[in-house]
């Protein structure tokens, strides 16, 4: 019901626009295509024309601002999926392939994961070249499997793919929708094959990357939502295996189940790549890294104590560590530390050398923290 009186208040906007504004804008044409099936193209069109009104004060004209209209945009479709949408549609990019090499092969560690990519790419681009000679293609899918533990950048990795298969032609958008067990299953029977098909459609001429794919089935005994999904989903990995990647990924053991949970699901999936556990030096780089992306400098000192919480860490690791993600809590946490540093030495003492530099002080109080938790 709230839905349907913000997609009324888009139409009365744009009805609007369209007998007020002097030149042909289509606006109402616009709203009606997103209101009818959430078209894309058509919400990124309407955007952009809401941008150059704004601009030229046509908007103010008429009463409007261009944020009351982005508002409706967003209460009407959620905010997560405009920004999604736009996102995307920045980051399908004018970048050529090596440049998304250069990418990939900038991501600390992953060697293993960076050459069964790079040999992909080539063996996908002969395929495409071939099929474009009129020859044979190959009959493997593009849909794949990433096994392995939390923060082990599988999630970059795939966006870099999409990016890379638009690139050499094999997808027609390349851009990247992440979903979970909460964006396939629906609340009642019978509407969790509609809610896979709308997200599939969504999906279509990019990646659908799901993580924790094994979640879906993991009540097998009990959960016929879960079995509805599979079955829509594995009907899908075939129907448009032409122009959809669907990447899965979840713990090795936890991915084995899901993959003998349905008859023929594996045989779909034609790349399984593991990524592997930073090591020690490698979680040390992340945090360098991080800190440099950020504008800040580890003295030495602190980055030995750094060291020593990261090898902590690994001897104590269970199946929640969540490798560079934990670092970046780390990060967060120390920073956090470094501010209430700062800030008790007086406002007057402050430099730009002192915002940058991260301390031992800021490290142990962490250090100290943790271990009275």
């Amino acid at each position: 019901m709230i839905s349907e009186n913000y997609q009324l208040q888009l139409q009365k906007v744009g009805k609007k626009i369209d007998q007020l504004v002097r030149e042909q804008s289509d606006f109402e044409k616009l709203i009606m295509e997103i209101t009818a099936d959430k078209n894309e193209r058509a919400i990124l069109m309407l955007v952009k024309k809401i941008g150059v009104l704004h601009q030229n004060q046509s908007l103010a004209k008429i009463g409007l601002k261009q944020e009351q209209i982005i508002e409706l945009l967003y209460k009407y479709l959620g905010s997560s999926h405009v920004d999604e949408i736009y996102e995307n549609f920045k980051s399908i990019s004018n970048f050529s392939l090596e440049q998304l090499l250069t990418q990939l092969y900038e991501l600390i560690g992953l060697e293993n994961v960076k050459q069964q990519v790079h040999d992909l790419m080539d063996y996908n681009k002969i395929q495409y070249l071939r099929e474009k000679k009129g020859l044979k293609r190959s009959n493997k899918t593009l849909h794949m499997a990433f096994l392995g533990n939390p923060g082990t950048a599988k999630t970059t990795v795939a966006r870099i793919i999409g990016k890379m298969y638009k690139q050499i032609g094999l997808l027609s958008k390349g851009h990247f929708i992440e979903a979970s067990r909460t964006d396939l299953i629906a609340e009642y029977q019978g509407q969790t094959a509609i809610k896979v098909k709308r997200l599939i459609q969504r999906a279509k001429g990019g990646v659908l990357f799901i993580d924790e794919a094994y979640s879906i089935t993991e009540n097998e005994n009990s959960d016929s939502y879960g079995k509805e999904c599979l079955t829509e989903l594995t009907k899908a990995l075939e129907d448009y295996r032409d122009d959809l990647v669907v990447i899965v990924t979840g713990y090795p053991d936890l991915m084995d189940q899901f993959f003998q949970s349905n008859p023929g699901l594996k045989s779909r999936f034609n790349t399984f790549i593991h990524f592997n556990d930073y090591t020690l030096e490698e979680l040390l780089q992340i945090f360098q890294y991080t800190c440099e992306k950020n504008d800040y400098i580890a003295e030495k000192h602190a980055l030995e104590k750094v060291k020593e919480v990261l090898s902590s860490q690994l001897k104590e690791k269970d199946e929640q560590f969540a490798n560079g993600r934990y670092v970046r809590n780390l990060f967060d946490d120390i920073t956090l530390n470094q501010s209430k540093r700062i800030l008790q030495k007086g406002v007057e003492q402050i430099t730009k050398e002192t915002l940058m530099l991260i301390t031992e002080e800021d490290v142990v109080v962490y250090l100290n923290a943790t271990i009275s938790n």
